[in-house]
């Protein structure tokens, strides 16, 4: 099961870098799959999480910023099946908006950017936000000459035999059209189109579909037109690309002249004038959702003259006039049948509810997160219960509440444990928080004695920022903690299965999965890795509080394996003067060093670190140069740096003794800035902070 994410405040600059990368792995990859090949594998609410949560480390680490930022793209790459068109004026998605006072905002931000008065009336349109595929259709003399997919935003899929199968796409417009105009909008299928759909496909013995959406997306992508047509494929004009000649100034004017040319328009779009009005628009419309014989998830908002649209632009993907209120996750009842508690790799006790399956959003949910102890008490659940379920912005489902009224007569309460549920049966405690006042998560207290933290220790040992082993993943882990033959259950282990391997009858060659070339290339993988950075052995002993930047301050502080080994120890003893010294450190605090301390101060953690520790060399850390210029000074870099990376940079002046932070403030000394430096110049300014450019930073230092 996903863990919860850690909180964006409390990311570290190093841990929001990482993150930034996966996010963007995987954002495109789940926009390839909706895009490209009409698959998702998550919910929209699921995807839109990860788009906030990628906006949310951007801004607080602006500089942090990737060039494949989703941030900075739309859609996904066109298929190489079809032909490709460029859009002669980008189809740019839009902003989303989650929550009313999201709305009051917006409709202020557009206030304030026109310089109107506060409660000047802006008048606005909204309308269903439909669930489809969106298409641009390109007519020129009153004839439609091309049809494309957004594609990427810039460059679609060239779809228009396909189109021109569809019958609500007019091949001939009505009327007196402009001499060109691009007409865009939503393919979609209605709810009764598709349920006879996959009638028909069952009847005929064929695989049936999932949803109406991607229905709908992959019968407008075939490569046979014919296949297309049989399909009951219809669609809505709300918008459009290039027009010769403007038929109206309006949002609401343009749409009723789509409708004159021979278009569907939605007939819920209304014109508003007001905040207040775009939100009671948007229940009316929430209402009759479930009514609607099409799926729509959620309504948008537009500036409704086009002048003003024109003054407000866009920013980054997305125009600044326009933004979609998305619809709450869908909701659904089941039963709860039982009550798991999942233990982590810091020993976090989390339970887990195991429901009765269930479809919410489009996918089967069968076990939702409860937290701990004192949420199961909040919400007042049982066993045997009746829970409503949500699949909200978190990847992992929620229980909402209890429906009282439908509790069963032998509903049973549940009592959290006061051991680990691991063999061992090892205590559970509840640490403090500060003030005699003690935290909500309980953990075991058996750490790497206790089977399910050995587990998730290890992977966390051999995880990218860690020892990163090639070839040893989390199924390779699991593997071997349980083979009887080449048992994995301390890190120490791994650096002796090529040798345990020569000695054994069994052969790791010989066993399901594996083979003479993969096992030999694992062996070698673990040779390359007996050779390590401290601070890389330091973040994999997975110790609480102690992540990658914390890692490399304390191997920076100590230097070599033996000083750090000594120094804990020494704190682990109870030794006054070495934990001041590790105090003075920067960014260690009570919590690291209880940490450690506890760590250390357990007989089995000392024995599988010095059982590492007999198995691999570990390089000295490079010590700060604290004689140079900008030794204990903060350092701040912004802009576009041109003779060296951002992370370059960064490693230079903490390697000469400073710091670098992320944003400026007046505790900051220098701010080093290249071209395209923004805000933090002009926060520079206000705060009298000295800022040079790269050219005069490689002089101040005597590079």
């Amino acid at each position: 099961m996903p863990k919860a994410k850690q909180a964006v405040d409390s990311l570290t600059e190093a841990q929001a870098r990482d993150e930034l990368e996966k996010l963007a792995q995987e954002i495109a990859g789940h926009d390839k799959r909706y895009h490209a090949e009409d698959a998702p594998t998550i919910s929209d609410a699921e995807y839109d999480a990860l788009r906030r949560r990628n906006l949310a480390i951007e801004q607080r680490f602006p500089e942090l910023v990737r060039e494949d930022s989703p941030s900075r793209r739309v859609g996904a790459p066109v298929s190489e099946k079809f032909e490709k068109v460029r859009h002669k004026v980008p189809m740019l998605s839009l902003d989303n908006a989650f929550s009313d006072e999201d709305v009051v905002d917006f409709v202020a931000r557009i206030r304030r950017y026109l310089k109107l008065d506060a409660d000047a009336p802006v008048a606005m349109t909204a309308e269903p936000k439909i669930d489809g595929l969106s298409l641009s259709l390109r007519y020129e003399k009153g004839r439609l000459v091309s049809a494309a997919t957004r594609g990427d935003g810039q460059e679609g899929e060239n779809v228009t035999a396909n189109a021109r199968a569809v019958t609500d796409i007019p091949n001939v417009l009505d009327g007196e059209p402009p001499e060109v105009i691009e007409v865009r909008g939503e393919v979609y299928m209605t709810h009764a189109d598709f349920f006879a759909l996959n009638k028909r496909q069952e009847e005929a013995g064929k695989q049936t579909y999932v949803n109406p959406r991607n229905t709908a997306a992959g019968s407008l992508r075939q490569l046979d037109s014919s296949v297309t047509a049989a399909r009951p494929l219809k669609f809505f004009a709300y918008a459009w690309g290039e027009v010769s000649d403007m038929p109206s100034d309006t949002q609401t004017g343009m749409v009723a002249a789509l409708e004159r040319y021979g278009f569907r328009v939605n007939d819920l779009m209304k014109r508003c004038e007001s905040a207040e009005a775009l939100l009671a628009q948007y229940r009316m419309i929430e209402e009759k959702r479930a009514t609607l014989p099409y799926d729509i998830d959620g309504v948008v908002y537009k500036v409704d003259d086009l002048a003003l649209q024109q003054r407000l632009g866009f920013v980054s993907r997305s125009p600044r006039w326009a933004i979609a209120h998305k619809f709450p996750a869908e909701k659904a009842t089941t039963i709860l049948n039982g009550i798991d508690i999942q233990v982590g790799r810091t020993g976090a006790l989390t339970p887990v509810a195991r429901l009765e399956p269930v479809t919410v959003g489009g996918v089967v949910v069968t076990n939702a997160t409860l937290h701990n102890a004192e949420e199961i008490e909040r919400l007042g659940v049982m066993i045997g219960d009746t829970v409503t379920v949500q699949r909200a912005g978190d990847v992992i489902p929620q229980i909402l509440g209890v429906i009282e009224e439908k509790r069963p007569a032998d509903a049973q309460a549940f009592e959290f444990p006061s051991v680990c549920p691991c063999e061992l049966k090892t205590p559970v405690v509840r640490e403090g928080i500060g003030s005699g006042v003690e935290g909500v998560v309980r953990r075991c207290s058996g750490e790497f004695a206790c089977p399910f933290q050995r587990v998730e220790h290890l992977r966390h040992f051999v995880s990218r920022r860690a020892f990163d082993i090639d070839g040893l993943g989390d199924k390779q882990i699991e593997f071997f903690f349980n083979d009887p033959d080449l048992p994995v259950k301390a890190p120490g282990d791994i650096f002796t299965l090529a040798r345990r391997d020569a000695d054994n009858l069994k052969k790791l060659k010989d066993k399901e999965g594996w083979g003479a070339t993969s096992a030999a290339n694992l062996f070698d993988a673990i040779e390359a890795r007996r050779s390590i950075a401290l601070e890389r052995v330091i973040y994999a002993l997975g110790i609480r509080h102690v992540g990658e930047q914390t890692a490399k301050t304390l191997a920076r502080a100590y230097g070599s394996w033996q000083e750090f080994h000594d120094a804990v120890l020494a704190v682990a003893n109870g030794d006054a003067q070495a934990r001041e010294e590790m105090d003075a450190l920067d960014d260690i605090g009570d919590a690291v060093i209880d940490s450690l301390a506890h760590y250390f101060g357990e007989a089995h953690n000392r024995e599988l670190v010095e059982a590492l520790a007999g198995e691999i060399d570990v390089q000295e850390a490079e010590r700060p140069t604290m004689d140079s210029p900008v030794a204990g000074k903060t350092i701040v870099f912004t802009g576009a740096l041109e003779r060296m990376s951002r992370d370059e940079a960064k490693a230079m002046a903490e390697r000469l003794g400073a710091k670098v932070a992320g944003s400026v403030s007046k505790k900051t000394d220098l701010v080093v800035a290249g071209p395209g430096a923004g805000s933090k110049l002009k926060k520079a300014a206000d705060l009298g902070v000295e800022v040079i450019d790269e050219d005069a930073w490689f002089e101040r230092v005597g590079a």
